[in-house]
Formats: C-alpha cells, structure tokens, sequence
C-alpha cells in the first residue's frame, strides 16, 4: 500500500476554486496551489484562521503594465478595493499568523505606501516594519585606499528633483502585533567572533538580522524571457519572511496576488503548503513553471 500524501488543511474542495494547477511537493508535505481568479473571491473559500503566513506585493495603482489588472483606477476607488481584500485577508489569517505585505510607489507618489498600510490598520496591528533593500553603496576600507562599493540593482530617475529609488517597504502585520519569531533562522554572523564564547545568547554565532534586508534581484538578459511581469520580487524575499516567522508553525502560506510565483517557490523549497491567486491565468501558468523548475532535481553533477 503506497504512502498516503497529506493534504493542506483548511483548504476548499478543487471544484470550488477556478481553474488552478495543483502541484504536490515531494516527501508528502502538502501541494503548492495556484488559481486563476479573483483573490477576494478565493479567500472567501478559505476557513477563517486557516493561513498562518500571508506573504505579498499587490498592485501599487502607478499605471503598471499589467495584462489584465487596470492599474490606473482612481486613488479613492483603488483603496476601497484595497479595503475589501484586506477585510478578507484579516478573516482567513490565524490568530498567531503573519502578514508581510511589500509595498512601494514612486518619488512622485511617495504616500501610497502608507494609504494602503492606513486600510489595513482597521484590520491588524502593525508589529514590524522592514525595509528592502534593492541596492546600496557601502564605504569600505581596503588595503590600499578608502573606496565606495555598490551592490545590487536599481531603476535610475532621470530627474533632478529626487534620489533613485533603492527600497521598498515589509510591512509585517499581525492580529494583536504579540507574534513570537523565529529571529535566528535569519540570523547573521557576529562580525566580532569574541562575541560567540562573550555571550550566552551569542553561542550560535548568530545574531538578529534586524529591520534591513539586502535583497538584490539577480541579473536577467531579457524581462520579456526571464521576469515577464511589470512588478515582483525574489522567491529570497518571501523565503525569509516564512523563516522568521517559524517554519514549523506554517500549515499553509498564501499569497493573494500571485504574479510570477515567487511565493509559491519560496513555499516549494521550503516544503511549505501554498495557496496563491491572480487574475491573470497566464501570469499563474508562469507560476506552475516555475515551481515544477523549482522542484526538479538539478541534472546528477550539477550544483543545485
């Protein structure tokens, strides 16, 4: 009798959902499940309490090239709608679960970040605030002189009036912002190795990473091929925020505005059961792409 796999609690019969790819990670853990719909609509099939860590970047109404998302709808529609999925995000997240939500807006619309976060404050408390960064210049002393190093990417500003945009923001909400995390499974080494046989807490040699992410995204030939989407983020970042909140806590993640996967990936290393949603079914085929490459064993000699 072969070995019965599990199955992600609190999740809805298929034939409730639109049409989805559902795919099982290996060892049995649960399937990472990708719909093709309306994510106010497909968290309304989900019992309340059911996700224990939401990770997501939705739409910063900027008038972003999405194929079938319109994101240039007026600010005070655009938060309205905000409103409804963040009611509906609130019902299905657990009383000990996390929201990290990633947002950004340009120079020219720095307060749309913090209009969405104010919608969600009637909601959750905040407990958290991470900054995200994409790329940084960093002093350093070599042998030889004193020199400015830089690293990472960024999208220049051809403007005189404002500095180049190198961060976003994690915002991480929770229901009573009394969380416990997991700090050290994001730890960083002590940079002063005295530290580890100084200090108890130190003995690991690891130390809380803090509210600062370097997250660079990797270099691409081409968007259209490698990144076909007008706004995501690395499957590094929402594989970091699973891991502070505490992999051994997490029975099903989710995220509501799928896009390329980078999500349901993170989910797929880990192990993690995933449920995400767009509305684009070409965006989600990319999705299901990407976490079965995800998924595959490297060719026997390659490095995975």
């Amino acid at each position: 009798m072969g070995r019965r796999r599990k199955t992600p609690p609190n999740l809805p019969e298929p034939r409730l959902f639109p049409p989805e790819s559902v795919i099982s990670i290996p060892g049995g853990s649960g399937d990472i499940r990708l719909v093709a719909g309306d994510c106010v609509m497909g968290m309304s099939r989900l019992k309340a309490g059911s996700v224990d860590v939401a990770v997501t970047s939705p739409p910063y109404n900027l008038g972003k090239a999405y194929r079938t998302y319109d994101d240039s709808i007026p600010r005070e529609k655009y938060l309205a709608w905000t409103r409804e999925w963040a009611a509906g995000l609130a019902r299905v997240l657990a009383d000990g679960g996390s929201f990290f939500l990633n947002i950004g807006g340009p120079p020219t619309d720095p307060w749309v970040a913090f209009d969405v976060l104010a919608v969600f404050r009637e909601f959750l408390t905040l407990q958290n605030v991470i900054h995200w960064v994409k790329s940084i210049a960093v002093e350093a002393r070599t042998a030889k002189r004193n020199e400015v190093l830089t690293f990472g990417h960024y999208q220049p500003i051809n403007s005189p009036r404002y500095l180049n945009g190198c961060h976003e923001f994690i915002f991480h909400l929770t229901k009573k912002g009394d969380v416990e995390l997991d700090r050290l499974a994001i730890g960083v080494p002590y940079q002063d190795k005295s530290n580890v046989t100084r200090w108890k807490a130190a003995a690991k040699d690891a130390h809380c990473r803090g509210n600062t992410w370097f997250i660079p995204y990797e270099t691409i030939q081409s968007r259209e091929k490698d990144r076909p989407h007008p706004a995501t983020f690395p499957a590094r970042l929402p594989e970091m925020c699973l891991r502070l909140h505490g992999l051994a806590r997490v029975r099903l993640a989710m995220d509501p505005f799928l896009g390329l996967g980078s999500s349901a990936v993170a989910c797929a290393r880990l192990g993690v059961p995933f449920v995400g949603f767009d509305v684009d079914a070409g965006y989600v085929d990319e999705s299901a792409r990407r976490v079965r490459e995800a998924l595959t064993p490297p060719p026997q000699g390659e490095a995975g």
